[in-house]
């Protein structure tokens, strides 16, 4: 079982990147997809998530308009297409799989909502 994200780099103020989110061993499938970040020093925050029906997508209201995820359930992979890049977007992002099949509530933006956990890929922007 096994969340592999990717995509991360090194980028200027202003930069685009796109992140992956790989499932093996377990299915995104009829499950929310979140992701996360942390920053040196800070507390792991949310940033986007989406439902298991696509439609329905949240956001921190500091990546609003500049991020937005997507998921191909074919390819059971989740993706965070960021852009025009912030130093403040500075942070390890993980990927995570809500605990809840199916989930009929609001997406869960608290971390102990999910379940599985990718192990984090860098994102640096300098500025």
């Amino acid at each position: 079982v096994q969340l592999q994200a990717s995509g991360g780099g090194l980028v200027q103020a202003g930069d685009s990147l796109r992140l992956s989110c790989a499932a093996s061993g377990l299915t995104f499938a009829n499950y929310a997809v979140g992701w996360f970040r942390q920053a040196p020093g800070k507390e792991r925050e949310f940033v986007a998530a989406i439902s298991w029906s696509p439609a329905i997508t949240t956001y921190t209201d500091s990546v609003k308009g500049r991020i937005t995820i997507s998921r191909d359930d074919a390819k059971n992979t989740v993706y965070l297409q960021m852009h025009n890049l912030k130093p403040e977007d500075t942070a390890v992002y993980y990927c995570a799989r809500d605990r809840l099949q199916r989930r009929i509530s609001n997406l869960p933006i608290a971390a102990n909502s999910y379940a599985y956990w990718g192990q984090g890929t860098q994102v640096t922007v300098s500025s």
